[in-house]
């Protein structure tokens, strides 16, 4: 069994509005990334089999690219798609995606599995969990996180 990462959060906003954030370049660029990067470039065609890629700048000026292809797009539901960084093509993991509406707003479940290593998958548990607080922020803030539903496996 590979390493994988879960992380459980509950955002003020409606599923809707998460997955928003999630397709759109435009929103995608305020919140995606450790909070020590910035993304410089982010293309989008959100549909089963189109591509995605993202380029990070990081305040030291390191650039890191990232992509992958859509594997399912549902509507205020979710997403997945795989995922590889540019530096390092022949490790493609994967990112799953899941909204559910609740009386606060939404429960985000994102799972990211098929790590090559613990050690890649604990780099990506921090840099997911940044970013998670960044679209948190997008809504105001406030969001919690269930810290037993937090797994790296």
């Amino acid at each position: 069994m590979t390493p994988s990462l879960t992380l459980v959060r509950r955002l003020r906003a409606s599923p809707a509005q998460v997955f928003a954030a999630w397709i759109r370049a435009e929103t995608l660029a305020t919140w995606f990334g450790p909070h020590h990067t910035r993304v410089e470039d982010a293309e989008l065609d959100v549909r089963p089999g189109g591509r995605f890629r993202v380029v990070l700048r990081e305040d030291n000026g390191e650039r890191h690219e990232v992509g992958g292809t859509y594997t399912e797009v549902a509507a205020g539901e979710g997403l997945a798609f795989t995922w590889a960084w540019h530096s390092t093509p022949e490790r493609q993991s994967r990112v799953s995606v899941r909204l559910r509406p609740v009386a606060e707003g939404t429960e985000l479940t994102l799972v990211h599995d098929r790590f090559a290593d613990e050690a890649t998958a604990t780099r990506h548990r921090r840099g997911w969990t940044e970013s998670l607080e960044r679209l948190d922020a997008l809504f105001g803030g406030g969001a919690q996180h269930d810290g037993s539903r937090e797994t790296t496996r």
